[in-house]
């Protein structure tokens, strides 16, 4: 018997999927906000710890630091964040909230919602998902588990 794979029988076809989907979903509303989805992922890690290096953003992101660099310079830019250089070591460069930055935590959240009405999903069920997600991550990239709070969007 010749097994002939579908695009959705593979894990990582479904995840890219819906991940897309969800950009597109969050897309209008990030336009509204004046953001993009990569410099909103920045502002999430400012909100579960403001005041972090760049270096700390880029590890929570997962991404390197020299690709967080030019999306904190556009929210600097934007006045939702200061950059200041660390005073004791010069290379670190740390990333402060602005008013305006704390501000769209609330204003923000209409993404979550959004992405639950549109989902038909109970926000359990939801939350479930993001867990078995974030467990597969974490098994593949030696992540430690305590390092990812749970959020809806």
């Amino acid at each position: 018997m010749n097994y002939k794979p579908s695009l959705e029988n593979l894990l990582c076809f479904s995840l890219y999927s819906a991940s897309m989907a969800i950009n597109r979903t969050y897309k209008p509303m990030l336009d509204q906000l004046g953001i993009t989805y990569p410099q909103y992922l920045v502002l999430n890690a400012l909100w579960e710890e403001d005041g972090r290096t760049i270096g700390s953003i880029a590890d929570r992101l997962g991404l390197e630091s020299s690709t967080v660099t030019p999306l904190v310079k556009r929210l600097e830019a934007a006045s939702l964040v200061t950059r200041t250089r660390h005073r004791s070591d010069e290379r670190r460069v740390l990333v402060a909230l602005m008013e305006r930055g704390r501000e769209l935590e609330q204003t923000s959240r209409c993404l979550g919602e959004t992405l639950l009405a549109r989902s038909g999903m109970k926000p359990a069920e939801l939350m479930a998902l993001n867990r078995d997600v974030r467990r597969l991550r974490e098994a593949l990239t030696g992540a430690d588990p305590k390092s990812s709070p749970e959020r809806l969007g």
